[in-house]
């Protein structure tokens, strides 16, 4: 059998192993770039290339402003990690991603890489690598100084200012509480931290001249601005990162514009942001019962709304923040647990009508009082297992911050 032979028959192997089988995306990405390698030994593959030909992005794709190549590239390298740390212990070929590069490299085990047939393609790899830098070099030198000098003295500070964390940020040495433990039971017990999915809303324009959220109609030409998002995503991002450390757990963070289906169907999820920004979250199971909707009629037509789809009598239909133009004072929030794609994984909803409502949410699910306010009222006892739910919490606002939540509605969904 030829080493070409070898090489294409561990590929096979891999994508067939527990470590990638389960993934779609990363097995697209592996017999595409082992193709490429086999056939066009010592060839360079470009970021762009990736991009169009595998995950089908447009030609106006543009890697410094979208960097899902990199990320799953980056997968795809602890997922082999991954297997030849198991399952391929043994395997005569082991299959590599050097970083740096999207060239796979191919050499059997115990041999020297240097006398593989691959090995034109870990220099080629190498001589582009090494010209980027050279290109790079002086702006790097010169960025790098500025940041370090910066880093330094945020870090001072920091350490100088820094106050012990509120109640919902412990410290990871203190008791956790019982109601944490029956909130996050199910994001804690998985084999795979979360993902948190934070909202960054489509923009036109430019941040020095001006931005606004894009329109679909007319601004179909216009070149998006994707990277942006609230202060409350942010706050929220670090309140939930304080919670997992206090459940001694890691989260991983992701903007909403870089969320695959892949993510969805293999991993408990935490979206941070309504639909009109997160629009990741129109792509999976959503909420039946509160539902965001911009209103098309009436005095606040145009404005988004958290829309009560079956109301109780002492419920309003429809929950609005403070009208555009006036002082923001008060804004509602979902906060929704409901199945993933897959049944046996969890995605928790927290998302408000402004980025305000939104942080409100997020500080609501990582406070101790809070938390047991809401299974109080789902009838979840200390040591019981939460189940799907949907709820609405109404948020005061003072100078731009949530100072005061209650929960105004709440529904018990199926399971």
């Amino acid at each position: 059998m030829t080493d070409r032979e070898l090489f294409l028959e561990q590929i096979n192997r891999l994508v067939s192993s527990r470590a990638l089988h389960s993934s779609e995306s990363l097995c697209k990405l592996l017999r595409y770039l082992a193709k490429h390698a086999t056939d066009h030994p010592g060839s360079p593959i470009k970021e762009f290339q990736i991009a169009t030909e595998v995950f089908g992005r447009s030609a106006d794709f543009d890697p410094q402003l979208d960097s899902m190549v990199r990320v799953q590239a980056g997968r795809l390298r602890s997922k082999l990690s991954e297997y030849y740390a198991s399952d391929g212990g043994d395997d005569a070929i082991v299959v590599e991603l050097p970083k740096g590069t999207y060239v796979l490299s191919f050499h059997h085990r115990n041999s020297n890489h240097s006398k593989t047939s691959n090995a034109s393609n870990n220099a080629a790899a190498k001589d582009e690598a090494d010209i980027r830098t050279e290109r790079r070099w002086g702006t790097e030198v010169i960025a790098l100084t500025i940041l370090l000098a910066a880093a330094v003295s945020v870090i001072v500070w920091l350490l100088a200012t820094r106050a012990p964390f509120p109640a919902s940020i412990s410290a990871s040495s203190e008791p956790v509480p019982a109601a944490f433990r029956v909130f996050w039971k199910g994001f804690i017990s998985a084999p795979d931290e979360p993902w948190v999915i934070f909202s960054n809303a489509a923009f036109v324009g430019r941040p020095e001249t001006g931005m606004r959220y894009r329109d679909a109609g007319r601004d179909a030409n216009a070149a998006i601005l994707d990277h942006y998002t609230g202060v409350g995503e942010v706050l929220g991002v670090h309140e939930l990162d304080g919670v997992f450390e206090l459940l001694h757990h890691r989260i991983r963070v992701k903007r909403g514009s870089l969320f695959s289906l892949d993510d969805a169907k293999h991993n408990n999820l935490i979206f941070i942001g309504s639909p009109s920004e997160n629009l990741s979250l129109l792509e999976i199971p959503g909420t039946q019962e509160f539902l965001f909707q911009r209103l098309t009629s009436g005095p606040r037509k145009g404005d988004q709304a958290i829309v009560n789809v079956h109301p109780l009598p002492d419920e309003q239909k429809e929950f609005l923040a403070s009208p555009a133009g006036t002082t923001l004072t008060e804004d509602y929030a979902v906060i929704a647990l409901v199945r993933g794609m897959n049944p046996d994984q969890f995605v928790l909803i927290l998302a408000g009508t402004t980025t305000i409502g939104t942080q409100a949410a997020v500080e609501y699910v990582c406070r101790q009082s809070s938390v047991e306010e809401l299974l109080l009222r789902l009838s979840v006892a200390q040591n019981g297992e939460l189940k799907p739910f949907e709820s609405v919490i109404h948020v005061k606002v003072v100078r731009g911050v949530p100072v005061e939540t209650e929960l105004v509605a709440i529904r018990k969904t199926a399971a």
